[in-house]
C-alpha cells in the first residue's frame, strides 16, 4: 500500500506516547440540578492533543462517532505548530503562523506532523463500530487520505462526501464550489449498512395528519390539500414529493408492480369491482403469489377502474427511510447567518453547517451514542447532537475540545444558548460541563515522579485504566486502597502522600476480598518472593511500576 513521507514523520508517528497525560479539572456545570457535580457532555478548553490523551482513561474505545473539521491550511488559517516534538527541524516551527504556499515550503509538512498524532489517538477512542467523519477542501485532503489509510486501514474507508456550498464567480481556470468530508471506520465489517428517517417524509405526514384533522374523512380534499402543500415547498421535499395520494391508512405513492426482467411471476388477480382477471406486466409481477395476496389483504394494492388498468402496489410514507448520498448541497451562508441570529453579530469566520452534522450523526449514531470532536470551533456538533436528540428522543452525549481563547466565550456560550433556546427558536434542554486541562500525573524529567497535587482519586483512575483499560468506578464505603476487582484479579494502591508506604504483613490486613490473583501497588514490598508467589500476589513499585500512556 502506498505511504506518505514527509519532513519529521519518524518523530510524530510515535508522539503520542510523549504526550504528557494531564488530568481534566472541572471549572462548572450547566443547567444540572447539582452545578458541582459533573455532566455527561464535555467541553474542554486546552490543546486537543492533550486533551485527547486525558479522554483515554474514560473513553478509549468507546466514541461511537468523531467528526473534525481542522485547519484546511489555506495559507489563511493562521494556525499554528505547537507540538512539543524533540526535532531540531520542528522544533524550529514552534510558535510560527503556518504561511501560504509560496511563502512556506513546509506548510505541508507542518500540518502533517499536527495532524498525524492527533488522527492516531482518535483511533484509539472509536469504539469497534465508530466511524470518523473529516471535513476538508483540495490542500489536504489527498494528502490525510493516505494518512487514514495508514493508521484506519484502507480496508476501513467508507466514502467521501462532497459537499457544494457556493457559487464561484471568480475568474479561474475551475471554479471551485465544494469542500469534502471523508469517512472511515474502525472496523467496516461491523458497520450495517446506514438508514435513517427521511425527516422530508415526516414533514409530509406532519401536514397529511394537520389536514386529517382539519377536514376529516374527507380524503378528496386532504389529498387534493396536502399536493398543493407538496407542489409549494418541493424544494424542501428532496426525494419524496410524489408521496401525494390519500387513503383511509394514510399517504403513499403508486408504485410499479412489474418486474425489471423477464421471467417474473404470472397469476391471476381479479378485479374486486369487474370481477375480471387483470392484467399481467409483460415482464411478469416482481412478488410472489403470496407476498401479492398479502398486499391485497392489507389494502396495499392500488386498483384501476377497470381489470385492463395495470395494478400498482401502495408504497407507504411511514416507511420511507433516507441514505446518506455522496453529495450534498448547503448553502454556506447559512451557518453563518445562523451564529449571527444566536449572537446578533459575526463572531465566527466559517462556521460549519449544524443540518449537515446533524444529517451525519443521524445515520451513524445510536441514541445512546457519545461523540467527539476535538476540533469543536464555534460548537456546531453539540448544537447538532441537541437538535438530533430532540428530534428524535435520543440521548447523546458529546464531547467537545477547544485550545482557544473563545471556548468559553462562543463555544460553551453557543451551547446554553441552544440549551436555552435563542431567537425564536425553543430551547432543546440538557446540559454540560466545563473543563479545563489541568497538570500532568507524572513530573520530572523522565516522568519518574508522581505529581501529587492532581489528587488522590485521579490517580487511582489512571491506575485502574492502565490495568484493565476501563473507566474508574469507585465502589461507595469501600476500603481506601481497594479499586476494585476485574477478571478476577483484585487490585489495591496502598498510598499516602505524607510518608511511604510499605507492602507488608501489617498492611494484608487491607486485603479483605476474595480473588484468583491480586495486584498491589506500595512505595515498598517487605514479603518474600516465595510468599507472594504462593498467594497469588503481583507486587507493583509506586511511581515506578505504573504504566505510562
Amino acid at each position: 500500500m502506498p505511504t506518505l513521507t514527509w519532513i519529521g514523520k519518524e518523530k510524530v508517528i510515535n508522539h503520542h506516547h510523549d504526550v504528557p497525560y494531564k488530568v481534566l479539572n472541572h471549572r462548572y456545570s450547566f443547567n444540572s440540578h447539582h452545578p458541582e457535580q459533573e455532566a455527561t457532555n464535555k467541553i474542554i478548553r486546552g490543546d486537543n492533543l492533550e486533551a485527547l490523551k486525558a479522554l483515554l482513561p474514560e473513553y478509549e474505545g468507546k466514541i461511537k462517532c468523531i467528526y473534525i473539521d481542522p485547519p484546511y491550511n489555506t495559507g489563511k488559517d493562521e494556525w499554528m505548530y505547537n507540538d512539543k516534538v524533540d526535532h531540531p527541524k520542528i522544533r524550529k516551527w514552534l510558535g510560527q503562523v503556518v504561511g501560504k504556499q509560496d511563502e512556506d515550503l513546509t506548510r505541508h509538512d507542518k500540518w502533517l506532523c499536527m495532524i498525524y498524532p492527533r488522527l492516531v489517538l482518535l483511533h484509539k477512542l472509536l469504539s469497534e463500530k465508530g466511524v470518523i467523519f473529516i471535513s476538508l477542501d483540495d490542500n489536504e485532503v489527498f494528502h490525510i487520505k493516505l494518512l487514514l489509510n495508514e493508521i484506519f486501514g484502507l480496508s476501513n474507508y467508507i466514502g467521501n462526501i462532497i459537499l457544494e456550498t457556493a457559487t464561484d464567480n471568480n475568474p479561474r481556470q475551475i471554479s471551485t464550489e465544494h469542500e469534502y468530508i471523508l469517512c472511515y471506520a474502525k472496523n467496516k465489517n461491523k458497520q450495517n449498512a446506514w438508514v435513517s428517517k427521511s425527516l422530508a417524509a415526516e414533514y409530509i405526514q406532519s401536514k397529511y395528519l394537520e389536514y386529517k384533522e382539519k377536514y376529516g374523512q374527507d380524503l378528496v380534499s386532504i389529498q387534493a390539500n396536502l399536493r398543493k402543500w407538496i407542489r409549494a415547498n418541493k424544494s424542501s421535499l428532496e426525494q419524496v414529493t410524489h408521496y401525494d395520494n390519500v387513503d383511509h391508512k394514510g399517504v403513499y405513492h403508486d408504485a410499479d408492480v412489474a418486474n425489471t426482467k423477464f421471467g417474473g411471476y404470472v397469476y391471476d388477480i381479479v378485479h374486486p369491482s369487474t370481477g375480471k382477471i387483470c392484467k399481467v406486466p409483460e415482464k411478469g409481477f416482481r412478488f410472489p403469489l403470496e407476498t401479492m395476496q398479502r398486499l391485497i389483504e392489507n389494502d396495499d394494492i392500488l386498483f384501476g377502474e377497470n381489470e385492463q388498468i395495470l395494478i400498482k402496489p401502495k408504497k407507504r410514507l411511514e416507511n420511507v427511510t433516507d441514505r446518506l448520498r455522496s453529495v450534498i448541497y448547503e448553502d454556506g451562508r447559512s451557518a453563518t447567518k445562523e451564529l449571527e441570529q444566536m449572537f446578533y453579530r459575526d463572531v465566527f469566520r466559517n462556521p460549519k453547517s449544524e443540518s449537515v452534522i446533524r444529517r451525519l450523526l443521524s445515520f451513524s449514531t445510536s441514541p445512546d451514542s457519545i461523540i467527539l470532536d476535538s476540533f469543536a470551533g464555534s460548537g456546531t456538533t453539540a448544537h447538532a447532537v441537541l437538535n438530533l436528540n430532540k428530534q428524535d428522543g435520543g440521548n447523546r452525549k458529546f464531547i467537545l475540545i477547544e485550545m482557544e481563547d473563545y471556548a468559553e466565550t462562543i463555544t460553551a456560550e453557543r451551547v446554553k444558548r441552544v440549551i436555552n433556546g435563542y431567537a425564536d427558536k425553543p430551547g432543546t434542554g440538557g446540559s454540560f460541563s466545563y473543563y479545563e486541562l489541568g497538570e500532568p500525573l507524572f513530573t520530572g524529567p523522565n516522568n519518574e515522579y508522581l505529581n501529587e497535587a492532581v489528587g488522590i482519586d485521579k490517580i487511582k483512575s489512571y491506575v485502574w485504566f492502565t490495568e484493565t483499560r476501563t473507566a474508574y468506578r469507585p465502589i461507595a464505603d469501600q476500603q481506601e486502597a481497594f479499586l476494585g476487582i476485574h477478571e478476577q484479579t483484585a487490585f489495591y494502591f496502598i498510598y499516602n502522600p505524607n510518608r511511604l508506604t510499605a507492602l507488608d504483613f501489617d498492611t494484608l490486613g487491607l486485603v479483605t476480598v476474595r480473588a484468583g490473583q491480586y495486584i498491589i501497588y506500595a512505595d515498598n514490598c517487605l514479603l518474600p518472593k516465595d510468599f507472594l508467589l504462593h498467594h497469588h500476589i503481583v507486587f507493583k513499585k509506586i511511581p515506578r511500576d505504573i504504566s505510562r500512556l
